[in-house]
């Protein structure tokens, strides 16, 4: 009985280890193919295959990081950018990547963060036009940003940093040998004592139209909608740039902006269609509200030719609306006053009942050494009325000159409203986000008809936003009134629109529009990478012709000693097959002797 238990060892050994061993070299020889095929794939279709315009980056503009900016990185590039307000100046310094190397994208432009993973900002005051006078102290007024900003770039890539000085509308309201005169003295002083990329063009008076387009930009840049749609739900707009028989082509929708401040009022939206015009007056008139301009890196590609409109209204905004109404209210009532027997608005005991302040609110207004005494009447649908006039409607369009508005498709169309159209809605009434002109409309009229007593018993126990102040409670009424009567009114919107968007960050960031200005500005900056992988890719073709053939070899060779292997391996596997098979026969045969033997 030992000999045959001796006997099956080998047996049970084969059975239990040797498939183990097969599995793993056939897996082996697997991958070993499949390696060599991955290989080849790579070496034939290039580096750069899987990078044009894949899904992975698709909204790498949106998805921005919150880790501090890796400066230690040398593959990323810098741009610095001052806003000379006209009350303060402020640096920007942002960064990105090198270009992905398809010419249809735009370069990922991201605002750098510090080690504490704050943005990189700093600000000045007063503003740069308050050197009108002194224009030789200049440069040393944005000293102190400059050098905020040096501190951040890494040294060695100051050579190659791009610095841009865009002054805005304090600088446009000094004559304009001062404003040459502040330009020139940066130009001439600022490469002295920093080595970024910086010339004569890069500092300039930027004007309104300008601005626009830069804050319009910087939006929809951040909002994802130069991204290419390639997802059945992206809402796409159907678009024709360049001559009028060229091919429309369809694209990502973006969206408008309005932006209604203290002082002026702005909107910016793009115009998908050709524009006609009715009259040659018309045709002046919009050509100059009209900016066209490619994004894109190549000016021969027209994806990303976009044509804006934009325009300013000086006065529109609802500090400055509010005051010519006042100024309008004074000059009635001293007007009126001197026909009538009575005098209204004169004295605290017979005040002028004005609808657009909250109910019993009193309120005072000078000009001129006049005084008119107000008490709140809040009614909000009659001050909508005392405000409409202040638009200036001229045939339906509006400003005092009757400025030509772009035709807009509000069947296909999304806008963002800033500032005012944001803090309206949100600071008292607390339904900022999606408009809703229903909604609005009534929770204006409640707001405005609730006694000033009550308001101000609320705002003491914090039932408005932390943004919320006396003076907002005293003329949220009028502000409410003001902003619904210039968007449907003035700038034509339904009233059953909803696609209009009240908001104050965009992302949870604030976008400013020096984003949109560095955007515009490096478009070009791509084609410097794109030419070096041209460069490169030519270098390296001739080497791909003549090893072509080659590499085909010994993709083939490798093919046919991996197989030949795997054949050769099966034969082993037969021969052993056999040898065990005739042992197992012999074992067989010795069993049956043995057996044999016992019994006899």
């Amino acid at each position: 009985m030992a000999r045959i238990s001796l006997s099956c060892v080998p047996a049970s050994w084969y059975c239990g280890c040797v498939p183990r061993q097969r599995l793993l070299l056939l897996l082996l020889l697997t991958c070993m193919t499949l390696l060599l095929l991955g290989l080849y794939e790579n070496q034939l279709l290039g580096p750069h295959h899987h990078r044009a315009g894949g899904r992975i980056n698709k909204y790498l503009s949106i998805a921005e990081t919150m880790e501090a900016t890796d400066v230690f990185n040398p593959s990323l590039n810098y741009g610095v950018v001052v806003d000379c307000g006209s009350s303060g100046s402020r640096v920007f310094v942002y960064f990105w990547p090198p270009h992905n190397g398809n010419p249809h994208t735009l370069l990922d432009i991201k605002q750098m963060k510090d080690r504490d993973r704050r943005p990189v900002v700093k600000k000045i005051k007063p503003g740069i036009s308050t050197l009108g006078q002194t224009p030789t102290k200049a440069s040393d007024y944005l000293q102190p940003l400059l050098s905020f900003a040096a501190a951040h770039v890494p040294r060695a890539k100051h050579k190659e940093t791009p610095l841009y000085i865009l002054c805005t509308a304090g600088m446009r309201l000094l004559p304009e040998n001062q404003q040459t005169a502040i330009l020139e003295d940066l130009v001439s002083d600022v490469p002295l004592e920093f080595n970024f990329l910086f010339s004569q063009s890069h500092a300039e008076v930027i004007s309104g139209k300008q601005e626009g387009v830069y804050a319009w930009i910087g939006i929809n840049f951040v909002l994802g909608r130069f991204d290419h749609a390639d997802e059945a739900e992206d809402a796409m707009v159907e678009v024709t740039t360049g001559s009028q028989n060229q091919q429309a082509i369809s694209r990502r929708r973006t969206v408008g902006i309005m932006d209604m401040g203290g002082a002026s009022l702005q909107i910016a939206y793009e115009v998908p269609s050709a524009v006609t015009f009715s009259s040659p007056d018309e045709e002046e008139a919009g050509k100059s509200l009209l900016a066209e301009f490619n994004l894109g890196c190549d000016v021969e590609r027209t994806q990303h030719v976009y044509r804006v409109y934009v325009t300013t209204f000086l006065g529109f905004g609802g500090n400055m609306a509010r005051q010519r109404y006042e100024d309008m209210l004074v000059n009635n009532t001293m007007a009126k006053n001197r026909l009538l027997t009575v005098q209204t608005g004169l004295s605290e005991d017979k005040p002028f009942m004005d609808p657009c302040l909250p109910t019993e609110l009193s309120d005072t207004v000078v000009r001129g050494g006049h005084t008119v005494y107000l008490r709140g009447q809040g009614d909000w649908t009659q001050c909508q009325g005392a405000v409409r006039p202040f638009l200036g409607l001229h045939n339906g369009t509006m400003s005092p000159r009757g400025v030509y508005q772009a035709p807009i498709d509000f069947s296909n169309s999304e806008f963002y409203g800033f500032s005012e159209f944001y803090y309206c809605m949100e600071d008292v009434l607390r339904i900022g986000g999606q408009y809703d002109s229903g909604k609005y409309s009534r929770y204006a009229k409640e707001y405005c008809a609730t006694q000033w007593s009550k308001l101000k018993q609320r705002l003491d126990s914090r039932l408005f936003s932390q943004q919320a102040d006396v003076n907002r409670l005293k003329y949220q009424c009028f502000k409410s009134a003001w902003m619904y009567e210039v968007l449907h009114s003035g700038f034509r919107f339904p009233k059953d629109y909803r696609s209009l968007q009240t908001a104050q960050l965009v992302y949870d960031k604030e976008v400013q529009w020096t984003l949109g200005a560095i955007l515009f500005k490096t478009r070009f900056l791509p084609l410097r990478d794109l030419q070096q992988e041209i460069f490169r890719q030519n270098q390296s073709s001739s080497w791909l012709r003549s090893s072509f053939v080659y590499n085909h070899h010994v993709l083939s060779l490798c093919i046919l000693v991996v197989l030949l292997a795997i054949l050769l391996y099966i034969l082993r596997l037969r021969r052993i097959h056999q040898r065990e098979q005739r042992q197992a026969d012999a074992l067989d045969l010795i069993w049956v002797e043995e057996g044999e033997s016992l019994l006899a």
